[in-house]
């Protein structure tokens, strides 16, 4: 008598493990797949590395400039130097008299936007790759973060108790993005209006615009 229990027993264990020419292939593709993660983790590693010499590099440069130029203006100040997801960040500060340093910024920011301009066109000159850095000057950078995120959300406000757009004051195209992320993270939408100097941002409901909140 045959026992049929062995049997299903066998051919599921025979089901589960494949012997020969096709284990033999089976094995080699998962050898393959296993090489080609690895090579994949290898080269975003490589690529990440390269990143991070380049924004080092951008940075030496960019502060070796911004020292000349303290120095041809007598001004003093300290040079801090971040690198935040491969994106270099300068800030010129100062334990002294911040007053000399505001020089460098002008109103509304317009020096230290032609002044980061300069410092970007040096390591462009220096490398021949150009540069996202952002230099900021006694603080002024983040204050104005502040001030934008407080527009941002009285104007988020206003269009909430009037359902009507919000028109902002014309700003920098690095202001404009600032101000645009702060619009997103609390789900209205917004989207930059006119040309030029008369280029600003306009906020509207999410309902408007054809999302519910």
């Amino acid at each position: 008598m045959v026992d049929h229990h062995e049997d299903r027993a066998e051919t599921t264990e025979d089901a589960g493990e494949a012997t020969g020419p096709v284990a033999d292939q089976q094995a080699g593709g998962t050898q393959e797949n296993s090489a080609s993660s690895e090579n994949d983790i290898v080269d975003e590693t490589s690529a990440d590395e390269v990143l991070a010499d380049e924004a080092e590099d951008e940075s030496e440069i960019a502060a070796d400039y911004l020292e000349e130029l303290l120095d041809i203006a007598d001004l003093d100040g300290d040079i801090d130097i971040e690198v935040h997801q491969n994106r270099t960040y300068l800030s010129v500060v100062t334990d002294e008299n911040e007053e000399d340093l505001e020089l460098l910024v002008g109103r509304r920011g317009e020096v230290l936007d032609a002044l980061q301009e300069l410092v970007r066109l040096s390591v462009l000159a220096a490398t021949g790759e150009r540069t996202r850095l952002i230099l900021d000057v006694a603080g002024y950078r983040d204050r104005r973060g502040k001030e934008l995120r407080d527009m941002a959300v009285n104007a988020i406000e206003s269009v909430k108790d009037t359902g009507e757009p919000c028109h902002l004051k014309p700003l920098s195209p690095y202001e404009r993005k600032l101000v645009h992320d702060v619009v997103a993270e609390h789900g209205f939408h917004s989207e930059s209006e006119g040309e030029g100097s008369r280029r600003h941002i306009v906020i509207t409901s999410p309902q408007s615009n054809g999302v519910s909140e």
